[in-house]
């Protein structure tokens, strides 16, 4: 064995060692929002303190067919924290959809009208509110693309703009993640 072959080994194990990790199912929303574990991480989680977030959804993925991975990441955050020994209580979440992303939160008619096919993200959305999350779309994004009240699902709720929801989120202290 010579020297680069040890240095692969050292260097590319962990890596490939961490990549063979199996996700594990939430314990808070069971059918999305998978996540790996990490076994004692160096940057602790606080988990006396609330960590409120609002996810800035403005994009969809070419397949129709799948859960927006977007919306999806929502789950996941419930999932992680709570794993990590968060209280549910201590998690308030929000999501602001406009652009693309405004498709995905159609009811399965409408949906269907459009891709022939259920909403892949109904079960996701109606799981999610369930656990108080609220999920905003953008009133400027739903004029530009005709979207109406009776077109989304009804855990979905319209402001003005994705810009006001973001503001005055931001403002009662929920932290952005944008992606």
């Amino acid at each position: 064995m010579n020297i680069n072959s040890v240095f692969y080994i050292f260097i590319l194990f962990p890596i490939f060692s961490f990549s063979q990790q199996k996700t594990k199912k939430g314990t808070v929303i069971t059918e999305y929002g998978q996540t790996y574990s990490v076994t004692n991480p160096d940057f602790k989680t606080n988990i006396q303190q609330d960590l409120k977030v609002v996810f800035d959804i403005g994009r969809t993925f070419g397949d129709s067919t799948k859960v927006n991975p977007l919306i999806n990441t929502a789950a996941r955050y419930l999932n992680m924290h709570v794993d990590a020994g968060v209280p549910e209580k201590k998690l308030k979440v929000a999501m602001v959809i406009h652009g693309s992303a405004a498709f995905d939160i159609l009811t399965d008619a409408e949906y269907a009208s459009k891709y022939n096919i259920d909403n892949p993200n109904t079960l996701l959305i109606s799981d999610l509110a369930k656990k108080g999350v609220q999920i905003i779309l953008c009133g400027q994004t739903a004029a530009y693309y005709n979207i109406s009240k009776k077109d989304i699902l009804p855990e979905i709720q319209i402001a003005l703009s994705a810009m006001t929801a973001l503001v005055q989120l931001q403002n009662n202290n929920y932290r952005l993640i944008n992606f």
